[in-house]
């Protein structure tokens, strides 16, 4: 099964324990469950109720939990009676159970949790960071960015939990080099990070920047823009690839091209591979 910090995960008899893939001892296969090992420690089940194990297979977190999840960032979530919080290596209780639910784990110092039906953001102290107004958020923060969701709108909250973006837009993308892609209705545009509509909402479709230009969908045909919204290569192809190295595919009247950032030709009738790139001519 899986492996982590040298220790596999194996099941014999419908029972849990671990091989030490280094060669050294394993875990013997008593559990009705088991995480992986991280920070030194396991998550192991035994009749419906988790709690942790060392290398040496030793408990040292008791078998109390409802529930319990792998340590991030040198805590891990549990679940007791319906509400959850997060614990330390040592078994303390950090940020007290409170909780309808969490993302399970910390990234980059921060989780999701929901209290009262609502979802915000905490960090490892247990400090808001994102009060708890939406009613749905994006797994993590993207660029010191993270999407939310309330009444069916879609905006963007920073890391000191201000909404920057209101919540007007029917979908939005995470940021990727300083803009994210939004829609209303049917179309797609740009915002960046303030707010603002760098590329109106025209677009049947809008794909990432690369190279400084995105693919963008008009009428069924499509082209390249840059990040100004400028149409740099125009809507001629039925399909594109994203930019890599300074070249493109695009398929124009049944045949593959090959384009650069300016938009000219450098190779026609191409192999098309949808697992690498094939610049080959086809002779």
């Amino acid at each position: 099964e899986s492996v982590k910090n040298g220790f596999a995960s194996v099941s014999l008899n419908n029972k849990w324990g671990f091989v030490n893939i280094e060669g050294g001892n394993g875990i013997p296969c008593i559990y009705d469950g088991v995480g992986s090992f991280s920070d030194g420690l396991a998550p192991v089940a035994q009749n419906d109720k988790w709690g942790f194990v060392n290398t040496k297979g030793e408990v040292v977190i008791p078998i109390m939990y409802d529930d319990a999840w792998e340590f991030s960032e040198g805590l891990a979530s549990v679940g007791q009676n319906g509400l959850f919080g997060f614990i330390n290596t040592e078994g303390k209780i950090v940020i007290p159970l409170v909780y309808e639910g969490t993302g399970n784990f910390f990234t980059e110092g921060v989780d999701y949790v929901v209290k009262n039906g609502k979802m915000g953001y905490i960090n490892t102290k247990g400090e808001t960071l994102v009060p708890f107004l939406y009613d749905a958020l994006g797994k993590k923060f993207v660029e010191g960015y993270v999407v939310v969701v309330q009444n069916d709108k879609w905006g963007v909250v920073n890391t000191q939990g201000e909404l920057v973006v209101p919540c007007i837009y029917d979908e939005i993308a995470d940021f990727n080099n300083g803009l994210a892609r939004v829609s209303k209705g049917e179309k797609v545009g740009c915002i960046n990070t303030k707010g603002e509509m760098v590329i109106p909402c025209n677009y049947d479709g809008f794909g990432i920047f690369t190279d400084g230009l995105a693919p963008a969908i008009n009428n069924g045909k499509r082209g390249f823009v840059n990040i100004k919204g400028e149409v740099v290569i125009p809507y001629i192809y039925d399909a594109t690839r994203d930019f890599f190295d300074g070249l493109a595919w695009g398929l124009k009247d049944g045949v593959w091209q090959i384009i650069n950032t300016e938009g000219k030709v450098i190779v026609t009738d191409c192999v098309f591979n949808k697992t690498y790139w094939t610049r080959v001519k086809v002779e």
